[in-house]
């Protein structure tokens, strides 16, 4: 084997695992929303939450992941 050809061979295994960890897709952040009524009584204060995040840049389902529960009275 030439010089050449082992280096070109070195060079491109010593890359291949760099460019097998670039391919991973980024995690994006979760965000939980906790709202104590119903979605129909309490959705209002949960709209004025998800325009604020518009707001600052956040794109739902692709920039930031939501968690939405309702407590609908129950406090326990």
């Amino acid at each position: 084997m030439r010089r050449r050809e082992f280096i070109t061979l070195f060079c491109s295994a010593a890359a291949w695992p760099l460019a097998a960890a670039a391919q991973t897709p980024p995690r994006i952040p979760r965000v939980g929303y906790v709202g104590l009524g119903s979605p129909t009584g309490g959705g209002h204060s949960f709209e004025a939450f998800r325009q604020g995040l518009r707001e600052l840049g956040y794109l739902e389902g692709q920039t930031i992941a939501l968690e939405v529960r309702w407590a609908e009275g129950r406090f326990v």
